[in-house]
Parts: C-alpha cells; structure tokens; sequence
C-alpha cells in the first residue's frame, strides 16, 4: 500500500524557517519525480517545488525561488523542503506529490490528478 506523509509544519512568525519532510512507502520511491504543492485557504492548489528522481536537478515556483529548496534522499524515501524567510503568503497546506513520467518540465501543467501519488498535507501557519 502506497503512503505519502508529510510533517514539519506548524505554527511560526514571519522571517522563520520550517523543514518538511515526506516519507514515502510502497512504491520506489527513487524512480519517481516529487513536487512540493500547497493549498492556501481560498485558493486552489499550487506547486511549490519540484524535484528530478536522483536530487540533482530542481524546479522552484517565482514566488517562492530563492527563499526555498527541495531535497531528497533516495536510501531514507524521504522528499525534504526547507522553507526561509516564511511569510503570511505561505501560510497553506503542503503535501507532496509522485509520478513517474513526463519530467520536471510538465510539472507547472499537471493537476492534482496528474499525479500517481498524493500526500494528506502538512499545515504551515505563518503569523505574527
């Protein structure tokens, strides 16, 4: 059976730093590509981040380059995302997502249901 599961999340003010974490399991997890996507209140969701199977290559959204990195490390099964100078615009629900074809270049067309597997999210709340 397939699991996603994300933590880290939380509570913090702006200027801070969060690591994610996803654990994967029942699927090899080193031959497929991760996105970090989130889902602020209101809104639909968004990729965040995305990563190629081996961790060399990265994609990252305008809005949050620079200030955020995605990682992986395939012997753990564990997609990393650490988060810098948080501000109340990342305040949302992050989750990761898995899929096994079409490279890091189809990652800002795909939709939630592009993905072979989702994750239950991890809530990070960014307030002062």
């Amino acid at each position: 059976q397939v699991h996603l599961v994300e933590s880290g999340g939380g509570l913090v003010q702006p200027g801070a730093s969060l690591r994610l974490s996803c654990v994967a399991s029942g699927f090899t997890f080193s031959t497929y590509y991760m996105t970090w996507i989130r889902q602020a209140p209101g809104s639909g969701p968004e990729w965040v981040a995305a990563i190629d199977t081996g961790g060399r290559d990265t994609m990252y959204h305008d809005r949050v380059k620079g200030r955020f990195t995605a990682s992986r490390d395939n012997a753990k099964n564990t997609l990393y995302l650490q988060m810098n100078r948080l501000t109340p615009e990342d305040t949302a629900l992050y989750y990761c997502g898995a899929f096994a074809r079409g490279g890091l270049g189809v990652v800002p067309t795909m939709t939630p249901y592009d993905y072979d597997y989702l994750g239950q999210g991890t809530q990070v709340i960014v307030s002062s």
